[in-house]
C-alpha cells in the first residue's frame, strides 16, 4: 500500500513530465511533420484545430497496467491531443479496455469526452506522429527517456502490454531484462521473477494494416486484455 505522500509524488512527476513532453522539439523531422499535418488537415476534420504537438501519456497515475503503443496517429492523437484518440486503432484499444474493466466507456473521440481509465495508463514509444508511421532509430532513442521517467513515476505497474514490435522492443529495454529477448509474437507472455512479479504481454498493434487484413481479430485483441486482467489478480512474486 502506498502512502499519500508517495501517491502525490507520483502524480506531481507525471504532471511535470506531461509539460516537458508537450514542449519537446528534440527531433526536427518529427516537429516539421506534426506541424505540417496540423496545417494540411484531412478534409473530414477541416474545421477542427489540430493539437500538432507531442502527445503525453494518459490514464490512472496509480495504474498497475501500462500499455505502450508506437506513436500518435497523424490525424488521430496528433489532432485530438490524447493518445489513441480519434482513430481506428483507438477505437479498438478503448473498446477492449472497456470490456476488460479498465475504462468507463468504449469510445475515445476527443480529450473532453468523459473517458476515464482505472488501473491503466496508456503511453507510446514515440510522442510525435512520424511520417508513414515509421520513426527512425534515432527518434526512438530520443524519446526513450520520457517513457523511462513515466515508468519510474508509475510505481505500481506490474504488467506491460506492448502493442507491436517497436513497442515490444522498447518495453524490453525499459525492463532491463537480464535474459535473451524472445521473438515477438501475438499473445507472448513473459514472467519476470523480480520483486514486483512483473509481466510483459506482446500484442499485434490494432492498426488498420492488421485489423483490415484479419491478422488481428477483435477476439484475439480482447484476449490480450483478459490476460492482463488475470495477471493483475495473481499474487506477486
Amino acid at each position: 500500500m502506498r502512502s499519500a505522500s508517495e501517491s502525490a509524488s507520483s502524480e506531481a512527476e507525471l504532471v511535470q513530465l506531461t509539460s516537458e513532453i508537450i514542449a519537446c522539439a528534440r527531433c526536427p523531422r518529427l516537429v516539421a511533420w506534426r506541424e505540417q499535418v496540423a496545417q494540411d488537415k484531412r478534409r473530414q476534420f477541416a474545421t477542427q484545430t489540430y493539437w500538432g504537438k507531442p502527445v503525453p501519456g494518459f490514464g490512472d497515475p496509480h495504474a498497475r497496467l501500462l500499455i505502450i503503443g508506437l506513436a500518435p496517429a497523424a490525424h488521430g492523437a496528433n489532432r485530438t491531443g490524447r493518445i489513441f484518440t480519434g482513430d481506428r486503432s483507438g477505437e479498438w484499444l478503448y473498446r477492449a479496455l472497456w470490456k476488460a474493466g479498465f475504462a468507463n466507456q468504449a469510445e475515445s473521440t476527443h480529450r473532453d469526452d468523459g473517458l476515464k481509465l482505472t488501473d491503466c495508463w496508456v503511453s507510446a514509444a514515440i510522442r510525435c506522429a512520424p511520417p508513414q508511421n515509421k520513426p527512425s532509430p534515432d527518434e526512438i532513442h530520443a524519446c526513450a527517456s520520457y517513457l523511462a521517467r513515466e515508468w519510474a513515476a508509475l510505481r505500481q505497474v506490474r504488467t506491460i502490454v506492448a502493442l507491436g514490435r517497436v513497442a515490444y522492443d522498447t518495453a524490453w529495454k525499459l525492463l532491463q531484462a537480464p535474459v535473451p529477448k524472445p521473438a515477438f509474437g501475438h499473445g507472448l507472455t513473459i514472467q519476470f521473477h523480480d520483486d514486483g512479479g512483473r509481466r510483459l504481454i506482446a500484442s499485434y498493434h490494432p492498426s488498420q494494416q492488421n485489423t483490415f487484413t484479419g491478422r488481428l481479430s477483435e477476439p484475439m485483441f480482447d484476449r490480450v486484455f483478459e490476460m492482463a486482467r488475470t495477471s493483475l489478480q495473481a499474487p506477486t512474486a
